[in-house]
């Protein structure tokens, strides 16, 4: 019998401008209007759901403004996680909560917390790729590149990976996860994959046993050469300096 594990991924429109609302207000209408279609997508039986990256608020990394560090809450201590793992837990559902976590004065991430189908918080990823360029993705000014390596989750339907938005660039951290065991990544980003002018809730059921079916035939992991790949963690910067020395 095949092993599916029914997925969901939700992508909403943040309407509500900080011109005219606190942060505050905006971050409780994100999460009211993100726990109606959690709500739905435990009707149609989602056993693993992502959210949005930073899916409490607008992206704001299009300005440089300090007063979007209001909306940084701890990981996973904070007010919105605890309100996740209990939906979590009334669906019976895996989320995949990403979040704007403070770790302490000053230092903050782009973060994604994974919960369980019971409600426990299983832990967190971190993005490591942090984009600073034109025309509106000043990211560096509000994240510290992410430091707790690549996680794989043992949910109760699957081992789920996480990589965020412009992690996908880099090939190298999704080869670790699949190395960790990941059957599923799942990539939050702010850039749509659904409608671009309506909230909506997309679902897929993914048949878990083609992985192995797949690795039958193209033997990547016997096939790699890790062994030669030692120049990627090299620059010309580094090789100059060696050379100066």
């Amino acid at each position: 019998m095949p092993r599916n594990v029914r997925c969901g991924l939700i992508q909403v429109r943040c309407e509500w401008s900080p011109e005219k609302f606190s942060l505050g207000d905006i971050r409780e209408k994100m999460i009211a209007k993100h726990e109606r279609l959690i709500a739905i997508a435990g009707k149609q039986k989602v056993q693993i759901l992502g959210l949005q990256e930073l899916f409490y608020g607008p992206y704001f990394c299009a300005e440089q403004q300090t007063r979007w560090y209001e909306l940084t809450e701890r990981v996973p201590n904070g007010p919105t996680i605890s309100r996740m793992q209990k939906l979590a837990k009334k669906h019976q559902m895996v989320l995949v909560v990403p979040i704007y976590e403070v770790e302490m004065a000053g230092v903050y991430y782009n973060t994604a917390a994974v919960i369980d189908a019971d409600g426990r918080y299983l832990g967190k990823y971190r993005k490591h790729h942090i984009p600073h360029c034109h025309p509106g993705f000043w990211e560096k000014f509000y994240f510290t590149p992410g430091n707790a390596g690549y996680p794989v989750f043992e949910t109760r339907y699957a081992r789920v990976g996480v990589y965020i938005c412009y992690d996908r660039h880099f090939p190298e951290g999704a080869r670790i996860l699949g190395l960790n065991g990941a059957e599923i990544v799942y990539n939050p980003k702010i850039v749509a994959q659904a409608s671009r002018d309506k909230d909506e809730l997309l679902v897929a059921d993914l048949n878990l046993d083609e992985i192995q079916q797949v690795r039958d035939t193209w033997q990547f992991y016997r096939d790699r050469r890790p062994e030669s790949y030692g120049e990627i963690t090299r620059t010309r910067a580094a090789a100059n300096a060696a050379a100066a020395d």
